[in-house]
C-alpha cells in the first residue's frame, strides 16, 4: 500500500476512516489504531515517524508492520469513526530536506567518486551516510557540497513513480538500492527520482523540487563501527540556518568577552591557552614548594601528631606526591586530598601499612570513590570530596581507639 503521506508529502491535514483499533500488543502501552489510509508516516528507510494528531489525540509514535501503518495513541477510538489527522509540519519538512539531501548527497559521491552509501541515519541535530570506502579527502568534500548546491540552485524535480511488483528486472536495474527491499514488503515499488541525478528505492517523504533543500552543509567524517567505512555528517535546509544562528550568537559573545574582532578569536584564544598554561606551572611549582614547607613544619614538631590531614584544591596530584617524598616516613598517617572542595578529586592514605588496610576502603566508600591501595599508600579518585569531614571524623575515631 502507498500510504497518503507517500502521494503528497506536503499534506498537513487529512480526513480517514478508523479501520482497526486495538491494544497494543508490542511494548508499547495503549493503543495501536490502523486507518483507511494515512498522512502520518510510519518510520522505515533511516527515516523517523512522524508525530501529529487523530482528532485530538496525540500520535507519538507510528510504526509500519508489513503494508499497514501503526498509529500508537493512549485511548482508543471507536472502528469506522472518522477522524482528522494532523500533522507535526515542522518535524516532517524538516524530516523531508534531509531525506531528499541524503538522496542527492549519495547520488553525487556514487558517480564522482565511486563512494556507495550502505547506510544512513537522520539524527535530531545531524544526519549522516555511511560510505564504502575507507576516506574521504577534503577536497573531495568541497568538491561534493559545491555540486549538491549547484543542483539545489537549478532547481532539479523530484518526482516519484510506482513500480509494480512485476516490474521487469532490466528495468528495477536502472534503480539504485532495488535490491534492498525489506524482507517484509508487500505491494509495488516506490521509487524518487531526481531529475537527470538519480533514481533511488524508497518509501519515505520527500520535497518536490531540490530548491526546497535551501541548502546542503557537510560537516566532518568519522570511521564507522564497520571495518572500512566512514560516516560523513551534514546538514540540509533548516538545520543549517540553525546551527548558523548557534554559531553566530557564540560569536556575538566571544567577541563581547575577548573584546576583539571575530577574526582575531582564534589567535587571541591561543594566547590566553598559552598563558593559562603558564601560569598553571607556575601554579604547581609554588604548590610543591608550600608541600616541602608543611612537611619540615612536621618534621619540626617536638611531638608529631599521629596523622595529618591536608586538602589543596588548586592542586594536582603532583602535590600529594612531592609531600609524601619530602616526608619519608611512616610513622605519620597522612590524609592528603586534591580538587574540587564539593565534588571530584583525588586522595591518597601514606602511612602504616595497616592503618591504609584499615582506613583505605572505609575512606574511599565516604567520599563516593574508586581506588586500590599496596603496602603504605592507597590512592583514589572521588566524586564527593563534600564528604571529606566524615572521613576525617572515621580517621579520628580510629587513631583514638588505637
Amino acid at each position: 500500500m502507498v500510504f497518503k503521506c507517500q502521494e503528497d508529502s506536503f499534506l498537513k491535514e487529512f480526513t480517514t476512516k478508523v479501520a482497526v483499533c486495538q491494544e497494543a500488543i508490542s511494548h508499547n502501552e495503549g493503543f495501536e489504531v490502523i486507518l483507511e489510509n494515512t498522512i502520518l508516516f510510519p518510520e522505515g528507510g533511516g527515516q523517523p515517524c512522524d508525530y501529529g494528531f487523530l482528532n485530538d489525540i496525540p500520535v507519538k509514535q507510528v510504526l509500519r508492520r508489513e503494508d499497514k501503518a501503526i498509529h500508537y495513541v493512549n485511548q482508543p477510538l471507536e472502528v469506522g469513526t472518522e477522524v482528522v489527522q494532523k500533522i507535526d509540519w515542522e518535524r516532517r519538512f524538516d524530516h523531508m530536506q534531509q531525506h531528499s539531501g541524503q538522496h542527492l548527497l549519495s547520488a553525487v559521491l556514487e558517480k564522482e567518486f565511486q563512494s556507495p552509501t550502505v547506510s544512513w541515519w537522520l539524527g535530531e541535530e545531524t544526519s549522516y551516510i555511511e560510505l564504502d570506502i575507507q576516506k574521504i579527502s577534503d577536497v573531495q568534500i568541497k568538491k561534493t557540497e559545491e555540486k549538491v548546491n549547484q543542483y539545489i540552485r537549478q532547481g532539479k524535480t523530484v518526482t516519484v513513480t510506482i513500480l509494480s511488483k512485476d516490474t521487469p528486472a532490466e528495468e528495477l536495474e536502472l534503480v539504485r538500492s532495488a535490491k534492498d527491499l525489506p524482507a517484509d514488503h508487500v505491494g509495488d515499488i516506490r521509487v524518487i527520482n531526481i531529475e537527470g541525478i538519480d533514481s533511488n528505492m524508497c518509501c519515505g517523504t520527500h520535497v518536490t523540487n531540490l530548491s526546497q533543500l535551501q541548502v546542503i552543509k557537510l560537516l566532518h567524517t568519522e570511521k564507522s563501527k564497520r571495518k572500512d567505512k566512514i560516516l560523513l555528517h551534514f546538514l540540509v535546509g533548516n538545520r543549517v540556518l540553525n546551527r548558523l544562528d548557534v554559531c553566530i550568537d557564540r560569536e556575538r559573545r566571544l567577541t563581547a568577552l575577548l573584546n576583539n574582532n571575530p577574526s582575531q578569536h582564534p589567535e587571541l584564544i591561543e594566547k590566553l591557552q598559552k598563558n593559562v598554561k603558564s601560569l598553571n606551572k607556575n601554579m604547581q611549582t609554588l604548590l610543591k614548594d608550600i608541600a616541602i614547607l608543611e612537611v619540615n613544619k612536621l618534621k619540626s614538631m617536638p611531638h608529631p601528631p599521629k596523622y595529618f590531614s591536608l586538602h589543596r584544591k588548586e592542586a594536582e596530584p603532583d602535590f600529594m606526591n612531592t609531600f609524601i617524598k619530602e616526608l619519608g616516613k611512616t610513622e605519620i598517617f597522612l590524609f592528603l586530598s586534591t580538587g574540587d572542595e564539593k565534588q571530584s578529586g583525588n586522595i591518597v592514605l601514606y602511612g602504616d601499612e595497616k592503618a591504609v588496610a584499615d582506613l583505605g576502603q572505609k575512606v574511599c566508600e565516604l567520599l563516593d570513590g574508586k581506588g586500590a591501595g599496596k603496602g603504605n599508600k592507597f590512592q583514589a579518585k572521588v566524586n564527593k570530596m563534600a564528604n571529606r569531614k566524615s572521613a576525617e571524623k572515621y580517621i579520628t575515631e580510629y587513631f583514638n581507639k588505637s
